[in-house]
């Protein structure tokens, strides 16, 4: 329910131990009126700079004669237990709370309150914001109590009681399952989680707290531009997709179906990021280079579809920069791009300077390697591709009828020539050493619609690797695929590595198309739809089905902070019709539905832990004797090697905390919140694929051990592998393109076609590559994507507070954080290992996208518990 703040986790997780509710026994149990006072306190959290009062709505002139008469916050302080006279709830006690001060950016309230003795143990307080702005409300403490003060850690926007006179309900740390909930919290347990359902009617408001789901159908903006107009993702058997938050907004007037992009993209209030200042930062960096940079270089540049001249315009842009017309607002762009934007002069020149990636810094020519190319696809951006070839000889699955005969170009011979005598195809067939990333059927539905767009192309792709004696991969081939179109036959060719000029250059080529797909591929399957997007309904369940109370609620929440906010901002901006994707990725107008496709094809809860997932591709095998039950194929796999270490750590960790709490599988089986919420992600979250067989069951605490693990891992390790590297290895563009604008010279070439080809190659080679525009626009977003947010919560590092409540659970989350302060060593090490060449070396980038925490003034490192960027 509630997003914290890395100030208020800090504060709660380092105050003294809280001790418990309850009253003297003694007084309780003679059945007397002794009575005890309390003084609650509570903290209020200051949105921004400025006036406080003006802040907390104190400028107007009702509020402050409010605060003058102590009546700023209506507390009601509810006990756990039934009234033993009556047995009915507990009358809650009431007061207001006044204004006494400030303390370190917050404002302090303090009420009075005198407890009888035969009150019981204090569960809940009850909230009413007596002014008329919203708070966020931080914490409430409880002091006076005998066995130590209590404190509710609230984490939560409270919105005016003019707004919503329902008071807000805010549980103690205490975790409790269904069945052991308080007699007299009960009926509150159930109110809030049905406060949190809402029922489904109506427009959101942004101060709604209602989780809800929806189809992607707010992605077109038809009533703007036809060509706008984009088809609904979910809900269809044409298009699954898994669900997103329900807006309601209003249907478009063109097409009912679809839903108005006016207005606000809805989140719940307390899923918004925690400062209204960061929510600014992340807000105006994307709108700055939409808004402001981008217009300024089409100005300047004229024609949108102009490429790089030369490859030393491409290197100006983090030497010496690039020239553009004046920005209304140069500072503002320097202020929120800080490490982009190395420069933005006011000068006449007024040039524009990007931050120097890292590979490129490390080595400006490696992208030119292909042994960068291969090992790119082990410890690079997009380590989730690589599989081993397990049928021979290669071959399509597609309809031969509609797209052209099924069997792959690539030959044995040619297999076996690009080994170089090593081994026979059988011997590395056998022997498992042939791998392949492999997007042919995938992508070729997609290339006659995509190549109807005016600046670009498309194939289906495959790219066959050897791995070698010292487990690096060789790359054999690349095999491109044109389906039969516009009356002309099916068209494929396999391209080699080789010396010979011109086959040197096809090589090249062929590299950059598939270079391209595999960007597309990592933006809109291994990240967004794998993580971001597959994890939005895990977000929605957890807070309409998971009560606050609920010790899986508290485990699972610092694993969903920030993710609806950040997805809402990719439909507003990234993945919508005529966003950057499409403007700046290979499919284009098509790259929704190319991640549906994915979606409906390829993706299973049940593989998306990492060991399964690595059996899967074939890259492991199950061996009881091997480090975490697994032989690697591919011995030094750094994302995997690291990535084991990790997933060991989080699934023991996630392990105690689920046996402290379900000690049978009966325990598990009875709960009724729990199962409520697996249902519910299945059944509505993923409701496309709701009959699979594969779906895991939920039926004891192993069960329920590897279904948390799966949805920690992907939030945090995996988003963190596929994300944080995006600038290191893609903002120098010639390594990994979003898209090429040309078709293969080979591919039906006229005779001043490849004569251009052969007078000329690198200036065709800059030609089919991003424009000046698109390459600048994604340098932009990829910084932005790369950046950890200023109050990033690093896994293994903050601990929640309710977990300190429990010392079973402190201690199995500090044996958790000691093995991740380890895996930092063994990365380091490892980086640090000559004998390791896919980790490192001469002007090579060490892989460091899962060493777990931050490190002050280096990007790209710590691994976040959520997908919060």
């Amino acid at each position: 329910m509630a997003t914290q703040n890395p100030e208020m986790l800090q504060t709660q997780v380092h105050q003294p131990h809280l001790g418990r509710t309850s009253l003297p026994h003694e007084a309780v149990a003679a059945g007397t009126n002794s009575s005890i006072s309390v003084k609650a306190t509570v903290t209020v959290k200051l949105s921004d700079g400025g006036c406080s009062s003006c802040l907390l709505g104190l400028c107007n002139p009702l509020d402050n004669i409010s605060d003058l008469l102590g009546k700023s916050l209506l507390l009601e302080l509810v006990s756990g237990e039934l009234d033993p006279q009556t047995g009915l709830e507990t009358r809650p006690i009431s007061r207001y709370a006044h204004r006494v001060g400030q303390k370190d950016g917050d404002v302090i309230y303090e009420s009075e309150f005198v407890i009888p003795g035969d009150f019981g143990e204090i569960g809940a307080v009850l909230v009413q914001n007596e002014y008329r702005s919203e708070m966020f409300l931080k914490y409430i403490v409880l002091n006076g109590l005998p066995n130590g003060p209590i404190a509710f850690n609230c984490g939560s926007w409270v919105q005016s009681k003019f707004d919503d006179p329902e008071k807000r309900i805010f549980f103690s740390n205490k975790s409790y399952l269904p069945s052991q909930t308080p007699r007299g919290l009960k009926d509150l347990r159930e109110k809030e989680l049905a406060n949190l359902r809402g029922n489904g009617e109506g427009e959101r408001k942004t101060s709604d707290r209602i989780y809800d789901y929806d189809v992607y159908n707010d992605l077109g903006n038809p009533d703007s531009k036809s060509e706008l107009g984009r088809p609904i993702l979910g809900g269809n058997e044409s298009y699954p997709y898994p669900r997103r938050c329900r807006t309601g907004r209003p249907p478009c007037r063109t097409d009912p179906l679809s839903e108005t992009r006016s207005g606000s993209f809805y989140v719940p209030r307390d899923e918004e990021f925690s400062e209204v200042k960061e929510a600014s930062f992340i807000t105006k960096t994307v709108d700055s280079v939409l808004h402001a940079l981008i217009p300024s270089l089409e100005t300047s540049l004229l024609d949108s579809n102009l490429g790089f001249p030369l490859f030393s315009d491409i290197d100006q842009l983090y030497y010496q920069g690039i020239t553009i017309p004046k920005l209304k607002n140069p500072g503002l762009l320097q202020i929120i791009l800080p490490r982009l934007v190395k420069a933005v002069s006011d000068s006449e020149d007024r040039l524009l300077k990007f931050e120097t990636p890292a590979m490129f810094l490390k080595d400006k020519f490696s992208w030119f390697r292909d042994e960068e190319f291969s090992r790119q696809t082990l410890a690079g951006v997009n380590p989730y591709s690589i599989k081993l070839v397990m049928e021979w000889p290669l071959k399509s699955a597609l309809d031969p009828d509609v797209y052209g005969p099924p069997e792959s170009a690539i030959t044995k011979e040619l297999v076996e020539r690009g080994m170089k005598g090593f081994m026979t195809l059988d011997e590395a067939l056998e022997q498992k050493k042939l791998f392949i990333i492999d997007y042919h059927d995938l992508l070729l539905p997609y290339v006659s619609k995509v190549r109807q767009i005016e600046g670009t192309t498309l194939y289906g792709s495959r790219a066959l690797f050897f791995l070698t004696p010292d487990c690096t991969l060789k790359p054999l081939a690349i095999e491109l695929t044109r389906p039969p179109m516009d009356g002309k036959p099916q068209w494929k060719q396999v391209f080699t590595p080789g010396l010979e000029a011109t086959g040197y250059w096809l090589w090249r080529f062929a590299k950059t198309h598939f270079l391209a797909h595999d960007s597309g591929y990592h933006e809109l399957v291994s990240h967004w739809l794998r993580t971001h997007c597959a994890t939005e309904p895990y977000v929605i369940a957890t807070n309409r089905q998971l009560s606050v109370m609920h010790p899986i609620y508290k485990l699972l929440h610092p694993h969903l902070r920030y993710t609806m906010q950040i997805n809402a901002l990719a439909r507003e901006v990234l993945i919508n019709a005529d966003g950057i994707i499409e403007t700046s990725f290979s499919t284009r107008k098509y790259s929704m539905e190319l991640s549906s496709a994915a979606y409906d094809q390829q993706w299973r809860f049940d593989r998306e832990a990492l060991p399964a997932d690595l059996i899967n591709r074939g890259i492991a095998v199950e061996d009881p004797t091997a480090p975490h039950g697994l032989k690697l194929l591919i011995e030094d796999y750094p994302f995997a090697n690291d990535g084991l270490i990790l997933w060991d750590a989080l699934k023991q960790w996630v392990a105690d905390y689920v046996n402290y709490y379900y000690k049978d599988a009966s325990m598990v089986q009875s709960d009724p919140e729990l199962q409520a919420w697996w249902t519910e992600i299945r059944t509505k979250g993923h409701e496309d694929k709701k009959d699979e067989p594969w779906w895991p069951v939920l039926q004891t605490p192993e069960d329920l051990i590897g279904t948390i693990a799966t949805i920690a891992w992907v939030a945090s390790a995996h988003h963190s592998a596929v994300n944080f590297g995006q600038y290191a290895f893609a903002a120098y563009f010639p390594n990994r393109p979003t898209i090429a604008r040309t078709n293969m010279p080979s591919e039906d070439p006229t005779r001043e076609g490849w004569q251009r080809f052969l007078d000329n190659p690198d200036f065709e080679l800059l030609v089919c590559f991003p424009s000046q525009v698109q390459a600048t626009k994604v340098i932009a977003i990829l910084d932005v994507l790369s950046n950890h947010s200023p109050d990033e919560e690093y896994i293994g590092e903050y601990m929640e507070p309710a977990w300190g409540e429990e010392p079973d659970i402190k201690e199995a989350f500090e044996r958790f954080s000691a093995r991740l302060k380890e895996l930092e060593v063994i990365i380091d090490a490892r980086n640090a290992d000559d004998s390791l060449k896919n980790r490192g070396g001469a002007g090579v980038v060490p892989y460091e996208l899962l060493k777990p925490f931050s490190e002050a003034g280096v990007t790209g490192k710590g691994v976040p518990y959520s997908i919060s960027i």
